[in-house]
């Protein structure tokens, strides 16, 4: 990943902003957080930062998934926020472009995950060791080609959505680690389109949305 990290330039594009809380869209392409080394630096949280100083991180985005991400204003706020993706009380949703005809419509993954670690930083099944992982699906639309589907993640383990797409045989299409020829696509056809969480100042339901570029 080092050697071929070029982020985009976008502009960063904020979705709501207040004195306890900073929702962005983030691009395809961009780590979350900054990786080991200088060439590694340019990332969301240091671009939130620029324009939020006191942006503290709350909860991650693969770097090649797009998507709503939340940052905390206040320490306050990251203790709040993040107890409520802990406890599992957000709710989260993404659109994915995975290959082949998904059937039945809609379903549920319900398979334990751990780090494949002769070959970090991919994921894996595992029943023996692996942390429950469970994610619901629901097709909108699908040919014998490829299917789109929302996918609802009712845990967040690394790489959740991407090894239970491939566990059913049907990888997220772009996917650089878990599908077969990537290169057909211009990017992992992954994006965080929906996040509803109880804002930290009163407990007031909000919701984030962010459509899909692809």
């Amino acid at each position: 990943m080092s050697s071929d990290y070029n982020p985009p330039s976008d502009p960063l594009d904020i979705l709501h902003a207040d004195h306890e809380l900073i929702a962005v869209n983030k691009p395809s392409g961009l780590l979350s957080v900054p990786g080991k080394g200088e060439h590694l630096a340019d990332c969301l949280i240091a671009r939130v930062q620029a324009a939020f100083p006191g942006a503290l991180l709350v909860h991650r985005l693969d770097r090649d998934t797009s998507g709503v991400m939340i940052f905390a204003a206040t320490p306050h706020a990251q203790r709040h926020l993040g107890l409520q993706f802990e406890k599992r009380q957000t709710k989260k949703a993404y659109i994915a472009r995975v290959y082949g005809r998904l059937a039945p419509k809609d379903g549920t993954v319900d398979l334990p995950l751990i780090v494949d670690w002769p070959n970090r930083p991919l994921q894996m099944v595992c029943h023996e060791t692996g942390k429950q992982a469970q994610t619901d699906w629901k097709v909108l639309k699908a040919t014998d080609e490829e299917s789109r589907v929302r996918l609802f993640p009712k845990t967040g383990r690394s790489h959740q959505l991407r090894v239970h797409m491939l566990a059913l045989g049907h990888p997220i299409l772009g996917d650089p680690f878990y599908s077969e020829n990537p290169e057909a696509h211009p990017r992992l056809m992954l994006h965080a389109e929906d996040l509803r969480l109880r804002h930290p100042d009163g407990g007031k339901g909000m919701r984030f949305f962010a459509k899909a570029p692809f």
